[in-house]
């Protein structure tokens, strides 16, 4: 898995970066086949004070690419919040992935296309 992590209006600490590589390994746990990861961490300028930090990331699985952003207050709140979408797409995604598969099983090979496609 290829990991990169970079910021926008401000420094990447190592104590940031051991934080959201620890978060991730919760995707990792989930779906073993992920190719590419891309996490951007930046400071905008907003017009509520409050939710200046964002965090979004970039995941690039076999099959899909998946996208989530996250604004909060903290920095640390937004990775969690972040993670925690990321989560449930992915989740969501290997659902997908194992429910197409368990249909493919459960078919008789001999089954013509026609009652298949009368079947769905």
């Amino acid at each position: 898995m290829n990991l990169t992590i970079s910021g926008h209006h401000l420094e990447l600490t190592p104590a940031i970066r051991e934080y959201v590589q620890s978060k991730l390994s919760r995707i990792k746990r989930h779906f073993d086949n992920v190719i590419d990861v891309s996490v951007i961490l930046s400071v905008d300028k907003l017009t509520e004070k409050e939710k200046r930090q964002k965090a979004e990331i970039n995941v690039h699985i076999k099959g899909k690419d998946l996208h989530a952003e996250s604004i909060a207050h903290d920095l640390y709140a937004a990775i969690d919040t972040l993670i925690d979408k990321l989560d449930r797409q992915v989740i969501k995604h290997k659902d997908k992935l194992q429910e197409h598969h368990s249909i493919a099983k459960r078919l008789p090979d001999d089954t013509p296309e026609d009652a298949v496609a009368g079947a769905a």
